[in-house]
């Protein structure tokens, strides 16, 4: 079976589909990742096909445009902003992921690359499944995740709003882009202006979840829905840490890991001094990752490291704790190593994870990046080092989440599909 995975956003936006493109290939599928250029070689150090569409999303991240968007807590302004700048990309993506897809018996999309891949999928007349990292399907039992937490207290039918208003801002923000692809490249008339949701192509099969029913448990209300664990993609066997990382890890007990991958800062030098501060104040040992922020002290003292890139899963199986923005991969991957973590988010559903992590005991309330400091951060890092309690029930999470197959479960849904 042919089958394109379309998927757009940060790494950890498509790492996730990665992993998926992964377990079809493993099991004789013929699968593309469909994704920036930007993670081409990502995909080949995995032995993943991959049909590169043009852009660098670093380079847009750190554009004058989109600089410190990440640190917006405004959801409708980051939307907007970022569809703006999609809406420039969108008639070549269309063309580019025409000739990826074309001749694909199935093509599979989360959040990211949703209205792209609906649009592909009408065009080449082959089936969709959505497959989603976020919780994106309507419910009464929570608000939609860029809501807060506090929502919920309105009852039933309010959190079910939230979810239809948070389609309606990602819809109308694409919508123009999505308008333009569909009347100029592919031959197609522009959606209705409520936008897709509705539409038979995107309800005909199940809507994939790669997350954990012991993280989010699947809610009664959802229908037509396969929680199947999460999607993870290790280091390839022949990875090795580099000699200065390995040497600190001997060095002395287990540090904590702070970073704050793909969100890209207006002040990284800022950023780097409270945190330095509130690892001192703390008196514990740390890595420090460098992400996409570029968060690089002038110099560090001997109890930090800074790291570049590290795949989480060789990484956090050596920390004792974790610090980070929250995104959807990047809790997913301190879940599975089973450590106490504490999630500072920045926009989006970080702010939804970070509050599933406090939920289930496995680390402390999160704290709003606009919220942070060294004394606040300080007091969560004594609690990461030090509370057996919060240790344990991390560790027991883990347990759970490394005993389920979430990409095996997932492929055997979609080899039912086509």
């Amino acid at each position: 079976m042919r089958i394109a995975v379309v998927a757009l956003g940060t790494r950890g936006d498509v790492q996730p589909y990665l992993a998926l493109a992964k377990g079809l290939v493993a099991r004789g599928h013929r699968a593309t990742l469909v994704t920036h250029e930007t993670f081409a070689g990502l995909a080949h150090e995995h032995g993943v096909p991959v049909a590169p569409l043009t852009g660098d999303v670093l380079a847009a991240m750190r554009s004058e445009r989109l600089a410190g968007a990440s640190e917006e807590p405004n959801f409708v302004v980051v939307t907007l902003r970022a569809a703006r700048e999609a809406k420039r990309a969108s008639l070549v993506w269309a063309r580019e992921g025409l000739e990826a897809c074309r001749g694909a018996d199935l093509l599979v999309a989360g959040v990211g690359g949703l209205f792209l891949a609906l649009a592909l999928a009408e065009t080449l007349d082959v089936p969709l499944v959505q497959a989603h990292v976020v919780p994106f399907t309507p419910t009464r039992e929570f608000p939609a995740v860029v809501f807060p937490a506090g929502v919920a207290r309105l009852g039933g039918g309010a959190n079910r709003a939230s979810h239809a208003l948070l389609r309606q801002v990602m819809w109308q923000g694409s919508r123009p882009g999505d308008s333009a692809m569909r009347r100029e490249v592919l031959g197609l008339r522009p959606l209705p202006i409520r936008g897709p949701f509705r539409s038979d192509r995107l309800l005909e099969h199940p809507t994939l979840y790669g997350f954990s029913r012991h993280v989010l448990p699947e809610p009664a209300d959802w229908q037509g829905v396969v929680t199947t664990g999460y999607w993870f993609v290790d280091a390839p066997d022949a990875w090795q840490p580099s000699d200065d990382l390995a040497r600190f890890l001997d060095a002395g007990p287990p540090p904590l890991f702070i970073g704050f991958g793909s969100m890209v800062s207006r002040d990284p030098a800022g950023t780097v001094r409270l945190l330095l501060e509130a690892i001192e104040r703390a008196g514990v040992r740390a890595i420090l990752q460098a992400g996409w922020a570029g968060l690089r002290p002038e110099e560090a003292p001997p109890h930090v490291h800074v790291a570049g890139s590290v795949p989480h899963d060789w990484l956090f199986a050596r920390v004792r704790g974790a610090v980070h923005h929250g995104g959807a991969g990047t809790t997913a991957a301190s879940f599975r190593a089973g450590i106490p973590t504490l999630v500072v988010p920045h926009f989006g559903d970080q702010g939804f994870w970070g509050e599933r992590v406090r939920a289930l005991g496995a680390g402390p309330a999160p704290i709003a990046r606009r919220r942070l400091d060294a004394p606040s951060l300080a007091a969560a890092l004594e609690r990461l080092a030090g509370d057996e309690t919060m240790r344990e029930r991390a560790a027991e999470l883990g347990a759970l989440v490394r005993a389920e197959e979430g990409v095996g479960t997932a492929v055997g849904v979609l080899e039912g599909v086509a």
